[in-house]
């Protein structure tokens, strides 16, 4: 009888510790730099709840994102590539085999994104591309005003460019967008908890502009910022091709990053109520850095500062790429800061398909760092690439780059000038001193690596686009008819 007993007790905790395949949330802020957290350190916006999570998560320092902006880098994430095209690509293109949702789908869970999708429409859809759940997922990039109308700006009283529909329909008056969001997502799991597992992407259109927070946190912040002293800390500084903002000290800001935390908390909130916080992957991260650089054609309200970091949003110096990443999933991973691994944007689901159903080598780009976060394995002498041809003066002041990181060195090439530029980021984390011309050697070899990745990758993936996207030539034919005219 004790045997049996013993049998019994053993598969109930199988069944209910390490049979159950977990449950995953991706929580995806939009324009978060490294150190809008209070963890990564902020002095001004105040996230206890993301603070919370990263303490009991496997926590990255060296942790990117595949592009400096949203779409480009939103796509690396969802296919586990390279987004060398830097727009939209084409996901419709992409096989079943290498389709991270529908493998996820075929293994049995229920799948769902809110939030910003923003990287195709038609065949390349949410739904399109596996998710059975979606809400304010088009081809919007942004909102016209955090507040309901969400589609009318409030500055000038015009319909935005780009609406969400589903945001207006459900909103009345005083919603404020990312609650909305929340309020989604919470919705999904409670229908699937204690079903089949589910995967649900939560990515908030915050904290992109417009800068608009709920009054009352706006006024909590203006009062905090009273007792924060900047020293001699200047406002603005000149680089690229316009201004870097140097300080966070915009109240209303302040409010936008919080009103985040205190939907992450609502998450956490909701696992926990229903008991399956503990067997839940929990990811958290921002498709670039924050927006603190504008450009040649004005000043512009820039929403905070990356610093140490250098630069922001649009450039593919540290402050641009570099972002907050948390894992946290209570069964399995034990909590620490990794200070040495390099990881990106597009390794996240590769990690997750082989964490949650033991499946991995699917060939794409992005790899697998689940022996990274079993602490069995560490990923500090990786080699990684950027390319931005698409650069945007104007606006962020960055220009056309190419950039590998290799260990603790990084090149950047300047594409327009061919102007090169090597650091050492294990001791120049600010990109303050250019030692291309001190270490001449070092400088050759990560200028080989970029060559050879260029050569192999932008040649690649315009044949595959040629292939894969039915609009690539009528683009092209038209551009010919264009030219001839």
């Amino acid at each position: 009888m004790k045997k049996y007993s013993f049998l019994l007790i053993f598969c109930i905790s199988a069944i209910v510790y390490g049979q159950q395949k977990p449950n995953i949330i991706i929580i995806h802020t939009d324009d978060l730099g490294y150190h809008d957290l209070s963890f990564t350190g902020s002095q001004l916006y105040d996230t206890p709840n993301i603070d919370g999570l990263a303490k009991e998560a496997v926590s990255f320092t060296n942790a990117y994102s595949s592009y400096p902006r949203c779409t480009p880098s939103r796509y690396g994430m969802m296919t586990g590539t390279y987004p060398v095209n830097e727009n939209k690509g084409y996901l419709g293109g992409i096989p079943d085999d290498k389709n991270f949702i529908k493998q996820f789908k075929n293994a049995g869970y229920n799948t769902s994104y809110v939030g910003k999708w923003h990287i195709g429409e038609g065949k390349s859809s949410a739904e399109a591309f596996g998710f059975n759940h979606t809400f304010a997922a088009g081809t919007a990039g942004g909102l016209g005003s955090r507040f309901y109308p969400f589609n009318i700006n409030k500055r000038n009283g015009k319909v935005a460019k780009e609406v969400v529909p589903e945001l207006e329909k459900t909103g009345i008056e005083g919603d404020y967008a990312s609650d909305l969001l929340t309020n989604s997502t919470i919705n999904f799991i409670k229908e699937n908890s204690g079903k089949n597992p589910f995967l649900a992407v939560l990515a908030y259109y915050a904290v992109h502009t417009p800068i608009e927070a709920k009054p009352e946190d706006e006024k909590r912040n203006k009062k905090q910022l009273k007792s924060i002293d900047f020293g001699n800390t200047p406002e603005y500084i000149k680089e690229g091709e316009g201004r870097r903002k140097m300080r966070q000290d915009d109240a209303a800001y302040a409010g936008m990053v919080e009103n985040v935390d205190e939907n992450v908390g609502r998450i956490l909130k909701t696992l926990k109520e229903l008991g399956i916080d503990k067997n839940t992957i929990i990811v958290f991260s921002s498709d670039h850095g924050g927006l603190s650089n504008d450009g040649h054609k004005g000043e512009r309200h820039l929403a905070t500062t990356n610093f140490p970091l250098k630069a922001g949003k649009g450039h593919l110096y540290e402050g641009g790429i570099r972002v907050p990443l948390f894992i946290k999933w209570s069964q399995e991973l034990k909590p620490r800061q990794d200070t040495k691994s390099i990881v990106l944007g597009m390794d996240i689901f590769p990690t997750l398909l082989d964490l949650a159903i033991n499946k991995n080598g699917i060939d794409v780009d992005g790899k697998s760092y689940k022996t990274v976060l079993k602490n069995k394995d560490s990923w500090e002498d990786r080699t990684v690439f950027w390319i931005s041809k698409k650069a945007r003066p104007h606006s962020t002041g960055d220009s056309k780059m190419a950039v590998v990181r290799s260990g603790d060195y990084k090149l950047v090439q300047y594409l327009e000038s061919d102007k090169l530029e090597v650091y050492n980021l294990k001791k120049d984390i600010s990109e303050a001193k250019n030692i291309a011309k001190l270490e001449p050697q070092k400088t050759t070899e990560l200028l080989k690596l970029l060559k050879d990745w260029k050569k192999e990758y932008l040649v690649k993936e315009r044949v595959q686009i040629m292939k894969t996207n039915p609009n690539f030539n009528k683009k092209k034919n038209k551009k010919k008819k264009k030219n001839k005219k």
